[in-house]
């Protein structure tokens, strides 16, 4: 039996107990968890393939790679987002890489938003990549988003994993 690795959840951002989340998955031929970790470990990269994803910038010297307790903040969906690697364990072999941090939008009861943001890719047998992200959010705005149809969460994690995917595949320069 061949089983999939699963995203690993802090008990405040469980699917299904927070006010929106979204999962987006893709499994591909002919690339690999080696071929993408770079442009997805590469934040500064994220707005030369995603278009929801500007201003980039990291704490106290740090990036442009991501790593385990980094501070960084981007803007994506309209809102500045300040985030924290929480989850860091890069690609080897025989192993799922992970990335995940928690993010946060500063403002009122009415305008803050919590979120757990998570990847998970794996090598599959067969020659196959897998990337699953998901994300859970807290706040406001997330039970919008979650009621908005088409749900602009779930497209545009798609549209990262679309542009994620092409970047890998032409080898796009950063």
């Amino acid at each position: 039996m061949n089983t999939q690795n699963a995203i690993e959840w802090p008990e405040k951002f469980l699917p299904g107990t927070t006010d929106n989340f979204v999962s987006n998955e893709m499994i591909v031929a002919d690339l690999s968890v080696a071929d993408v970790w770079p442009y997805l470990n590469t934040a500064t990269a994220w707005p030369t393939y995603y278009s929801n994803s500007s201003d980039v910038d990291f704490d106290g010297g740090a990036g442009p790679e991501l790593r385990n307790g980094v501070r960084f903040r981007f803007k994506t969906f309209g809102f500045p987002v300040e985030s924290r690697v929480v989850e860091y364990i890069p690609p080897a072999a025989g192993a799922a890489a992970r990335i995940a941090w928690h993010g946060w939008a500063e403002g009122d009861e009415t305008t803050r938003l919590d979120v757990h943001h998570a990847w998970l890719l794996e090598d599959l047998p067969g020659g196959r990549l897998r990337i699953l992200t998901q994300e859970s959010q807290i706040g406001v705005p997330a039970r919008e988003m979650a009621t908005t149809r088409p749900n602009p969460m779930l497209n545009g994690h798609q549209e990262w994993l679309d542009g994620l995917l092409s970047a890998a595949r032409d080898r796009a320069s950063f």
